[in-house]
């Protein structure tokens, strides 16, 4: 772990220069970002951003198809031979890019705008851009807020994003185990979990309060769509309908319910290519535990204490109390 810029981010997957390259990092109209704290939905998020990309692709090939077909048809008796010889080109093309894209994980479809592990040339990428960061607003390139670029921020509540956190500190080798919740609490609450955490493709910058607070505030600064754990829990298939609309994707029905049917937490955690279970064995002990746990709303009562979640509660209406920001913290409650 070093510090840099006063924040804290782990060595041998980023160094001080990509990160101030990223200060003047080139962004475009058409880039997607998502952001998030640590475990707050940041897998299933970055899935169904990628489904809608999918099902927004297969929309327009559909489309292009049947109005070839149509266009064509007046003379598909002569030119049969050829017709048939170019559909079979066509069609292992087509085929050989859609295995290409299947073969690919989310984490490289949707990378993690902080950590470039294999040195790729983000801006050789074609548009639109997806990415993916756990990066504070101030360590974002400054050229987000001149640009159209959209920003999907996703909040937790933070009991639960801390006992996730908790559970998820046992399966990372790069992660050094917390001893106990009340041990991750009292770090947690000061901003100084970097001193008990050594985070794999994470980056630890401020406290879940300063990252909150910190995209909240520059939002009306921003293309910018702010969401809830909790809400996309309680209604996916409404979750799903808000991103297409901040994104200007129109999809039909029937490819709403296949974005909420591959996005469902049973479905995420037999996918190979979104569940990160594809994570070298060198990263993840996965006798200890899943990648993707339980996604679930009020985790935290089955870990802390009441007067540990008292304590909780006292430093979060005291940092988060000028904010109109309201979480669910269990989902027999309204939010709060």
């Amino acid at each position: 772990m070093f510090q840099y810029k006063g924040y804290n981010f782990p060595k041998n997957t980023v160094t001080p220069e990509y990160i101030d390259s990223l200060e003047d990092f080139e962004i475009r109209d058409s880039d997607v970002f998502l952001v998030t704290y640590l475990k707050s939905g940041t897998v299933w998020t970055q899935q169904i951003i990628i489904l809608i990309h999918e099902e927004e692709g297969c929309n327009a090939a559909e489309s292009q198809g049947s109005n070839a077909a149509r266009s064509e048809s007046y003379n598909a008796t002569q030119s049969e031979g050829s017709n048939a010889a170019e559909s079979e080109g066509s069609n292992a093309a087509e085929s050989e890019g859609s295995n290409a894209a299947e073969s690919d994980t989310n984490m490289k479809r949707m990378p993690w705008l902080e950590y470039n592990l294999e040195g790729k040339d983000y801006n050789m990428r074609p548009s639109p851009r997806l990415f993916t960061s756990h990066l504070t607003y101030n360590l974002m390139p400054k050229m987000l807020k001149e640009k159209k670029a959209k920003v999907i921020y996703v909040a937790r509540n933070p009991k639960d994003a801390m006992v996730s956190l908790f559970h998820f500190s046992k399966i990372l080798t790069y992660m050094e185990t917390a001893k106990n919740i009340g041990d991750l609490m009292e770090k947690y609450l000061s901003g100084q979990v970097a001193r008990i955490l050594i985070l794999f493709l994470t980056v630890v910058a401020g406290s879940w309060f300063d990252h909150v607070r910190g995209w909240y505030s520059h939002r009306e600064q921003l293309n910018f769509l702010f969401l809830t754990y909790e809400e996309m829990i309680k209604d996916l298939r409404g979750a799903v309908l808000k991103m297409c609309h901040f994104l200007g994707k129109r999809l039909q029905d029937s490819a709403i319910d296949r974005i909420v049917e591959k996005a469902t937490f049973k479905n995420m955690k037999n996918n190979p290519k979104a569940n990160y279970e594809f994570l070298p064995e060198k990263a993840i002990l996965k006798d200890n535990g899943k990648f993707l746990r339980k996604g679930t709303v009020g985790d935290w009562k089955n870990t802390l204490t009441v007067a540990q979640s008292e304590q909780f509660d006292e430093v979060y209406w005291q940092r988060m109390k000028d904010l109109p920001l309201k979480f669910v913290w269990d989902l027999n409650e309204d939010a709060s």
